[in-house]
């Protein structure tokens, strides 16, 4: 059965959806706000995200944000009572795969949900690159000197973070916030045993030094 995570501020209308998609053979599961959301995406393997953009805490955009750099491939579709085009294009250029305007026809909704499904898990990451370090997120590889270095799906979301930020010190308030969703219960020094762990599987030439530590700042990815 395919499983559906339906994320919206308004219960009723969140519970109203549901209840129509579990009529049409969906496993509905549905949460209220960006927070509960993203965890339960980063930890389970959903079909299909309706994700609304409105939401409290993390907005839908920030959480969509945070589960591709976590590397969450599941295709989302972005629900919106805006009517600007600019928040569509946000939409999809945070990594959205569609939007769909409210108030929509419920037909409607479900041929979107059913093309996305179509369409599969995404399956093409970009790959990054720093000097001679180049990161596949989607396999959770990165490459240095022909070798192979595979990473787990945190440190690949790491190392997705700084590499995006490459040149800029990051701090771990930051890292904490993209890669783990700024989890209250979590510390710093979480985020310190996974720069240890990415430093003993990227450094191990002699010398190099990918990432770097600025002191009461946070950390600084080096070319």
């Amino acid at each position: 059965m395919v499983s559906v995570l339906v994320v919206d501020d308004e219960v009723l209308f969140a519970r109203t959806l549901a209840a129509g998609l579990s009529d049409q053979g969906f496993d509905v599961s549905v949460v209220h706000d960006g927070d509960q959301a993203y965890r339960r995406a980063g930890e389970q393997s959903f079909d299909l995200i309706l994700l609304d953009i409105m939401l409290p805490g993390q907005s839908g955009l920030e959480v969509c944000r945070r589960l591709r750099i976590l590397n969450v491939g599941t295709p989302i579709l972005m629900l919106t009572a805006r009517g600007a085009s600019t928040d569509e294009t946000t939409a999809l250029e945070t990594g959205a795969d569609d939007y769909l305007r409210k108030p929509f026809a419920f037909p409607v909704l479900v041929a979107r949900c059913r093309a996305l499904l179509r369409r599969g898990e995404r399956t093409e990451w970009n790959e990054l690159s720093a000097g001679d370090l180049v990161l596949d997120p989607g396999r959770r590889v990165a490459r240095r000197g022909g070798a192979e270095i595979h990473l787990s799906r945190r440190e690949t979301a790491l190392l997705t973070c700084l590499m995006r930020s490459l040149g800029r010190v990051v701090s771990k308030e930051e890292i904490l916030r993209d890669v783990w969703g700024g989890r209250e219960d979590l510390g710093e020094n979480l985020v310190e045993v996974y720069v240890g762990y990415l430093r003993k599987k990227l450094d191990r030439a002699p010398g190099t030094s990918t990432v770097r530590t600025v002191r009461g700042h946070g950390y600084q990815l080096r070319a």
